[in-house]
């Protein structure tokens, strides 16, 4: 049910902004879901071994698999200038597209190292688009760390996707965001019991499944981090509907809503759908969320998950927010989520790691979300903690998904109450 103290909200509160150190992971991290999720794709990096090395370990990679990524590193003679960096571009190009004919839609992905040199991928994308059409359609984009969250990866990657695709006036929904295929087929079941048809989700599985935006196309984002994606659909004309993220059974609900209002559908239809999965994942949160309640929970920026499942956790766990913090904030996106948190939340922009920390000791909360290079010393210190990128890798969105994540954030909970037990045994 909804926190008494959310109803004021804080859509209109100061944002703490801060431009310090900070931690996160590169957009190069997003590939590892990118790549499971467009099956006729490959992303090539252009970048160093250490992009190479990230990417290996990030998806755990087996000796024997042959995944649909990888790395065209850049040698001393590269970043040197002693080699024409675009010929050999080229010429790994024509080796990949021969030996793996399965390949459709080649991404050309930027790190650090080829922006570093300023090597132009977007006139190498073209070139090769030319040169391999219409086999093969080469795009380019960013997944460079420098100032960036490694979310953004997959934003700098539709935002591709979305210039590139082609004009139509027939009114659809298209919705962005990749999401785990339990996930996806859940939400495409109940959009269809509403009783849309027209329906496009972006990034597309396979290039035939054809998309294309204009004016009579009306979009919302499945994921809170796609700002720069948000914002070239509108560039294209196409229509936003703006709404809570679907996480939990207030989130899910108020999002389906929000398209079921704009394509008209009745109110009756509404509830005979989303009554009964609603009800069931409320009662499984109320049954796991137990030991979330009156609990205290701070948020370092990782993933722009943040203000939404802050939003989750208040309203629908019963947990008091010391801080929200997030890398970026599109208020746009996530407005609707600002607007039913508590107006006393702390909301901070950025980061300056070592300033927050000092907040974190002052507020003492009971759960500190955070990433992988804080939770250890964090831990140490005496910190509950929960590790922000599992929720970006983990099915969370949606009905049948919400005690689940409600779960994500009971277990350090619990575990710790359990070790303290063991301690004083």
């Amino acid at each position: 049910m909804p926190n008494e103290n959310s109803l004021a909200g804080c859509s209109s509160a100061p944002v703490l902004k801060e431009r310090g150190q900070h931690e996160v992971f590169c957009g190069l991290t997003s590939i590892i879901w990118l790549h499971r999720k467009m099956q006729d794709a490959f992303f090539l990096v252009v970048g160093s071994r250490t992009c190479a090395h990230l990417l290996q370990s990030a998806a755990g990679v087996m000796v024997f698999a042959e995944p649909r990524f990888a790395t065209a590193i850049l040698e001393e003679t590269d970043l040197a200038g002693m080699a024409d960096a675009q010929l050999e571009l080229e010429r790994t190009v024509a080796e990949l597209l021969s030996r793996r004919t399965d390949i459709k839609r080649l991404f050309l992905v930027g790190s650090c190292p080829s922006e570093v040199i300023k090597l132009d991928l977007a006139t190498a994308a073209e070139k090769l688009s030319e040169k391999y059409f219409p086999r093969v359609n080469v795009i380019n984009y960013s997944g460079s760390g420098i100032e960036t969250t490694f979310t953004q990866g997959e934003d700098a990657c539709l935002e591709a996707v979305i210039r590139g695709l082609e004009p139509s006036e027939e009114k659809q929904l298209l919705i962005l965001g990749a999401l785990p295929d339990i996930v996806h087929d859940q939400m495409l079941r109940l959009l269809d019991q509403l009783g849309l048809k027209n329906v496009s989700v972006l990034p597309q599985i396979r290039v035939e499944d054809e998309v294309a935006v204009g004016s009579n196309t009306y979009f919302i984002c499945a994921q809170p981090f796609l700002g720069a994606s948000f914002d070239e659909m509108v560039r294209r004309g196409a229509i936003p509907i703006t709404a809570p993220f679907p996480f939990g059974a207030n989130g899910t609900t108020a999002w389906l809503k929000a398209i079921a209002d704009t394509f008209g559908v009745s109110e009756n239809t509404f509830k005979a759908v989303t009554d009964a999965p609603r009800r069931r994942a409320e009662l499984a949160i109320e049954k796991v969320s137990k030991i979330l309640k009156s609990r205290s929970v701070f948020f370092f920026p990782d993933s722009q998950l943040e203000i939404p499942l802050a939003r989750f956790l208040n309203q629908e766990c019963g947990m008091n927010l010391i801080e929200v913090g997030s890398p970026y904030i599109h208020k746009t996106l996530v407005g609707p989520d600002l607007e039913l948190l508590p107006e006393t939340t702390t909301l901070s922009e950025g980061q300056d790691v070592d300033k927050q920390l000092d907040r974190l000791l002052l507020g003492a909360p009971d759960l500190t979300v955070c990433g992988l290079g804080l939770a250890n010393p964090l831990e140490a210190k005496g910190f509950t903690t929960k590790w922000a990128i599992e929720l970006v890798f983990s099915p969370i969105h949606f009905y049948e998904q919400a005690a689940d994540l409600a779960s994500l954030f009971a277990r350090p909970i619990n575990r710790s109450e359990k070790l303290k037990i063991g301690r004083v045994a």
